[in-house]
Parts: C-alpha cells; sequence; structure tokens
C-alpha cells in the first residue's frame, strides 16, 4: 500500500496537470474488498460544487432544460424521460457513479452545429436516468 501511495504522489507532483482528477479503488486492491471512486474537477471555480436532483416522475411531453455546465449558459431543450433517478454529486441513488479526466478531446467535436450538451451535462443527465454502468453507456451515445 506505501508503494501505491508513493507511485500517486510521485505521478501528481511530477507532471503539469490539465485534466480533472479520479481514483478507482477495486475491490482487489482494497484490504477489506471495497470500491472507492473520487472525482475532482480540478478548476480553480468549481471548488465546493456539490449537484443534487431529486427523482421525479414526469408528464408526457416535459422538456428538459439543458444548461452548459460550466459556464451555465442555456443551451436548449431535450425530451424528459418519464422517471429520473435521485443524484447526489456524481452518483445516483443506484450507486452508480460517473466521473471523467477531460483532456480537450478531439477537435472535430468542439462547437457541433445543433449540440446542446457539454460532458457535464452528459455526466448529469446519464446519472439521472441510467440505473448501471451498461445503462449509462446506452444513454449517453443517445443523448449525443
Amino acid at each position: 500500500m506505501k508503494k501505491l501511495l508513493l507511485s500517486l504522489v510521485v505521478l501528481i507532483t511530477s507532471t503539469a496537470a490539465f485534466s480533472c482528477t479520479n481514483f478507482l479503488f477495486t475491490k482487489g486492491a482494497t484490504a477489506d474488498g471495497s470500491t472507492m471512486i473520487t472525482y475532482a474537477a480540478d478548476s480553480h471555480v468549481l471548488y465546493g460544487e456539490l449537484y443534487h436532483w431529486d427523482a421525479a416522475d414526469w408528464p408526457e411531453g416535459t422538456m428538459l432544460d439543458i444548461y452548459e455546465w460550466d459556464t451555465g449558459k442555456y443551451m436548449g431543450q431535450i425530451p424528459q424521460v418519464k422517471h429520473t433517478y435521485n443524484v447526489v454529486g456524481n452518483m445516483n441513488e443506484h450507486q452508480l457513479a460517473i466521473g471523467e479526466t477531460t483532456y480537450g478531446g478531439l477537435e472535430t467535436l468542439y462547437h457541433q452545429s445543433g449540440a446542446i450538451m457539454d460532458y457535464g451535462s452528459l455526466i448529469y443527465v446519464a446519472l439521472q436516468r441510467a440505473k448501471t454502468a451498461r445503462e449509462a453507456i446506452y444513454v449517453i451515445p443517445k443523448l449525443l
């Protein structure tokens, strides 16, 4: 365990960081078999943010307003699903957690005409709509 922690410290302090930070521990990496995930949006303007959406049932035809995650700019609307799950931070009531490590991405994906969802919007809408990682993998491309 000491070697793992030392390796993480060396890795973190020896490279320039332009992305978010995640630590993921599987049950085989922990003494008691537990799993852990951390996520930090390494941004000087996002410290202390903790998001919450209540679980809800929505009437047919309800639209969901989409706002750009980093700026809060209104982007447009998408159809709302019939039921959404409770989300606190980056995890929902079914223990589905989503983090990300922004690195800039493909330049061809910047400013797509008609696109209204950024990566933050995708994360939080997916957490409201998916129970499992497999469902999230289906939901996110559908939203794209």
